[in-house]
């Protein structure tokens, strides 16, 4: 009988030092967060480092826009890939990723760089978001601007 009451009080013990033991173990809730986290954040760097990269426009279809005060740049698209284009603006190749939007416009942006480029049927735009000015406005490819003048 000894015995089965010191094995009861064992078990007694063991069962009041579990929850403590419980308590320091992160629930799989938290290491599911955890493990999210850290994915969205190595692909956030991911994508910042290919920012960085030049773009490969081998096979790529060029649409040059002429934009108001003499801007000029180019749109490098791929028919097959619609989430990422390279932009040519001021001597320099920027790889843009697609960010979906709730109005039907196409933006494009470069975090890195803080480039961004709205595309709309009539005209296109390129922003600045880290200095939070525009770079480029009424950007028309040669279609946009003959409806102008069609229309005109």
């Amino acid at each position: 009988m000894k015995s089965f009451t010191a094995f009861a009080l064992l078990i007694a013990g063991l069962s009041v030092g579990i929850p403590s033991a419980m308590a320091n173990t992160p629930s799989s809730n938290e290491v599911s967060k955890k493990a999210t986290a850290k994915k969205a954040s190595a692909a956030k760097k991911e994508a910042q480092a290919e920012d960085d990269d030049q773009p490969d426009v081998k096979g790529l279809t060029a649409t040059a826009f002429d934009c108001e005060l003499g801007n000029k740049l180019t749109i490098y698209s791929n028919a097959v890939d619609d989430q990422q284009i390279a932009l040519h603006w001021n001597k320099r190749m920027h790889r843009m990723h697609r960010v979906s939007t709730t109005t039907g416009a196409h933006r494009f942006e470069n975090a890195k760089n803080g480039l961004v480029w709205i595309g709309i049927p009539a005209k296109g735009m390129l922003l600045d978001s880290k200095k939070g000015k525009q770079l480029a406005n009424e950007c028309k490819n040669p279609e946009q601007a003959a409806q102008k003048v069609a229309e005109g």
